[in-house]
């Protein structure tokens, strides 16, 4: 079986980037205890683009379906504001790319 991709394209205006950072740097571990969660990173622009990507790897479309019904809600949910609502989102748009690993190399030791 092999494993799958999955890349949140987030468009995030310029000055929304470090609270993006920011948000994600405190939720860091949310995703790691997951069962069936390979890899994760967060991807800004460099250039030309205001899309941040969002990496995870999983070992299965089920494992990644399984965290989406259930950890992915609090981990996204984020800390409460003032009178208990939540926080604005930082991005203004977001899309789901999904890929299967078909081949992978890592460096020889």
């Amino acid at each position: 079986m092999a494993s799958v991709v999955k890349i949140n394209v987030l468009t995030v205006p310029e000055e929304q980037r470090e609270v993006l950072e920011k948000r994600f740097a405190a939720r860091a571990g949310s995703v790691e205890n997951s069962d069936g969660f390979e890899w994760f990173e967060l991807l800004r622009p460099a250039e030309g683009t205001d899309q941040y990507l969002v990496y995870t790897r999983w070992r299965s479309e089920e494992d990644f379906q399984n965290w989406m019904a259930t950890s992915m809600r609090g981990a996204h949910g984020g800390p409460q504001g003032e009178g208990g609502e939540r926080p604005k989102p930082a991005a203004s748009g977001s899309e789901l790319w999904s890929f299967e690993v078909v081949q992978q190399a890592a460096p020889k030791a």
